[in-house]
């Protein structure tokens, strides 16, 4: 559907936009996080430095993923010598992300967050088809031109990434202040060439992706985070001369694998003298969730009663 003909289709938040261009044959993806992005980052109550580099590695995620069909996953990870020392982002198709991050506190303040490592992405189209994992080494580089590396390397597909990340005050409808915090938003666009596939002999779609590259370098990180601004909207502002046609409206929420059940079927793996020495002062087995953060207590006693 042409943008042009319609009204506003997205909400303002938790969604992404899949689209492309009549005009110069391009494809992109625009995504926005607001209540979804909290719900992933919040919890795990980091610093300002890891949680910025999460947020973006969930934007991201949602970004590289929305393509699978339903029942899909991509992973994707960092690993680092830098301050954020691991970077973990799901997104299971259609729309579910979720999350976590490692860091050195003592790295921190003497910046090169991400360092040098290398990005990991895992694609997992689902049930019968085969796996993919394609590896890039990356040298003390933003995620997002470390991704769009990957693809135009890996996949000779000329990539454009922007990523976006702030901090948004919302106040308590009821004036209660302890109700009243930040809240981290994020957003991103990702366009890719349909037409050149790294082709450097095709001079049209060369010239045509040039133009949208430039097109969309022109995006500002408040236009990505805005909430009063509409997807469409944006679109426009940066493609109208495209022809901008909206493929699909992906609505984006949390999630986590976990369970009593799964952590208690992990648990049951070990011998007794390991269980025994993982018990805390109060005589039980503690274990969090890295992803969503919720704890599950067993007690010997418990896991005993499971074998059973």
């Amino acid at each position: 559907m042409a943008i042009e003909s319609q009204p506003a289709l997205t909400a303002s938040d938790d969604c992404l936009v899949v689209f492309r261009t009549q005009r110069s044959n391009v494809r992109g993806r625009l995504v926005r996080l607001g209540k979804t992005l909290d719900a992933v980052v919040t919890p795990h109550a980091l610093p300002d430095v890891p949680s910025r580099y999460l947020s973006q590695a969930v934007a991201l995620a949602a970004l590289c993923g929305s393509p699978l069909p339903e029942g899909g996953n991509l992973n994707l990870q960092t690993r680092s010598d830098g301050a954020v020392s691991i970077l973990v982002a799901d997104y299971a198709a259609p729309g579910r992300l979720r999350g976590y991050a490692r860091y050195d506190a003592d790295k921190i303040a003497k910046g090169d967050a991400l360092g040098d490592g290398h990005l990991a992405l895992t694609l997992d189209p689902g049930p019968g088809e085969e796996r993919y994992q394609g590896i890039l080494a990356f040298e003390n580089t933003p995620l997002a031109a470390t991704a769009a590396a990957y693809f135009e390397q890996r996949e000779m597909m000329p990539t454009f990434i922007r990523l976006a990340v702030a901090d948004q005050f919302i106040r308590s409808q009821n004036a209660a202040p302890a109700q009243s915090r930040w809240h981290r938003r994020a957003g991103g666009l990702m366009m890719q060439s349909a037409a050149t596939q790294g082709r450097d002999d095709d001079d049209e779609a060369s010239e045509n992706w040039r133009r949208v590259e430039m097109l969309a370098a022109t995006v500002e990180d408040h236009e990505l985070l805005d909430p009063e601004l509409s997807m469409e909207r944006l679109l426009l502002r940066l493609f109208h001369e495209e022809a901008v046609v909206v493929e699909r409206v992906i609505p984006l929420s949390s999630f986590c694998r976990c369970s009593r059940a799964k952590v208690e079927n992990v648990l049951l793996a070990f011998g007794a003298a390991d269980l025994s020495d993982m018990r805390d002062e109060s005589g039980r087995i503690v274990v969090t969730c890295e992803f969503c953060t919720a704890q599950y207590s067993f007690s010997l006693g418990d896991l005993k009663q499971a074998q059973d």
